[in-house]
């Protein structure tokens, strides 16, 4: 029997599926053991908890992707300059050596990948798998692919190999907006806002034909304080915002092709968003990653045989 145990492990979350030789997934498993939530020396105790007992079966190998590769993470996994294809991250993936009593485990980490935009340093990591998993799925070799999150990306691939991205903190400045704000007074404590779909759209909308996000956030508190939207619907304008504002600021051409992986609610709104500047969508959800990992594992055996 032939399995990979496909791991992402990122900084809140771990997630994992239990693949055949041909990708498709015999079972998953999920856990709130992030980075963040791991010390250092943890990762080994962590992952023999979760999933020692899938290790244990004969022929079962693992590859892992995200932020347990970081310098915080279990072993660092040092990122592969761009342009990068699948050959790049099959030759520099980054063997974990368990402790003694589990030295016939096969696991290793997919490093991440860095880029210069404007003379500026960028990286990222996890996304490369994604955006593999992807190029898979849809049986291209070249497309652009959004990961929308905390940090969105941005990824251009051209004839299989990722030759630039580039990095947009949409997630975590509508956080801060949301919750450290003057604009958080005026709407619901919650943790989920629920999606208002045409107050979405009218934001994204004034997004697009703006000057800034610095000028168009504080119509969320100004709507409110006269009365134009419901208290329940301003998270939906506020997202809007910070989502058109990243559009934006990209260029969106009529007719352009974008693959969005990710969470369905976030790809949701960046559908919705990306269509209303022309864009044509496919969306995709976690399968993308085991896909990636997949096409990883599938490249390195092919490279151990000798094979193309």
């Amino acid at each position: 029997m032939s399995r990979l145990l496909a791991v992402d492990w990122g900084s809140s979350r771990l997630r994992a599926a239990l693949l055949d030789d041909e990708g498709r997934v015999l079972d998953r498993r999920s856990a709130q053991s992030g980075m963040l939530n791991v010390q250092q020396s943890g990762f080994g105790e962590v992952f023999e908890s979760q999933f020692g007992d899938w290790m244990d079966v004969p022929g079962t190998r693992c590859l892992m992707a995200g932020m347990v590769g970081s310098r915080q993470g279990w072993v660092e996994a040092e990122y592969v300059a761009c342009p990068a294809g699948i050959e790049d991250f099959v030759g520099h993936l980054r063997r974990v050596a368990p402790d003694a009593s589990r030295s016939g485990r096969d696991i290793a980490i997919v490093p991440g990948a860095s880029c210069i935009v404007d003379d500026i340093p960028d990286v990222l990591r996890g996304e490369e798998v994604k955006m593999l998993g992807v190029l898979d799925l849809l049986g291209v070799e070249s497309a652009v692919v959004l990961s929308p999150g905390t940090h969105s990306k941005w990824m251009t691939v051209e004839n299989g190999r990722l030759a630039r991205f580039a990095t947009a903190m949409t997630g975590e400045v509508y956080g801060l907006l949301r919750r450290e704000s003057i604009l958080a007074r005026s709407m619901p404590a919650q943790t989920e806002d629920a999606l208002d779909g045409p107050v979405f759209d009218d934001a994204v909308r004034r997004a697009l034909r703006s000057c800034s996000l610095l000028q168009t956030a504080f119509s969320v508190r100004t709507r409110a304080l006269f009365g134009e939207l419901p208290p329940a619907s301003l998270a939906s304008a506020l997202s809007g915002l910070v989502i058109g504002e990243e559009l934006r600021c990209r260029h969106i051409e009529e007719g352009q092709a974008v693959a969005l992986v990710g969470a369905p609610a976030l790809t949701e709104r960046y559908a919705r968003a990306l269509r209303l500047c022309g864009a044509e969508v496919r969306t995709f959800g976690e399968e993308a990653v085991w896909r990636g990992l997949w096409a990883i594992d599938r490249k390195r055996a092919r490279r151990k045989g000798g094979g193309a």
